[in-house]
């Protein structure tokens, strides 16, 4: 399954894990390796009148007030959120 949240669309981030090396010399720079720093998803199920959806979701996200609104049931679950997350 694809690392995106399903609510806002957050996905992994380009970054460089620098290691630290104790000297100043162009010829012993640090080296810089690539990496990715993936979103904090949870897995989700959500009650809904025609059964359970099991969302993935940022933690972020799951703490903004239209989010727990549709988790306590008093705002449907927009039609964004249920589609598959796909990379574009």
């Amino acid at each position: 399954m694809a690392k995106i949240c399903q609510v806002t669309g957050k996905k992994a981030n380009a970054a460089k894990h620098i290691r630290h090396r104790h000297s100043g010399a162009w010829k012993f720079r640090a080296p810089k390796k690539n990496r990715e720093q993936l979103p904090n998803l949870r897995t989700v199920r959500i009650q809904t009148p025609g059964g359970k959806v099991t969302l993935q979701v940022s933690a972020a996200a799951m703490r903004h007030p239209e989010f727990q609104a549709v988790a306590a049931g008093l705002k449907p679950i927009p039609k964004e959120w249920l589609k598959k997350p796909r990379y574009d």
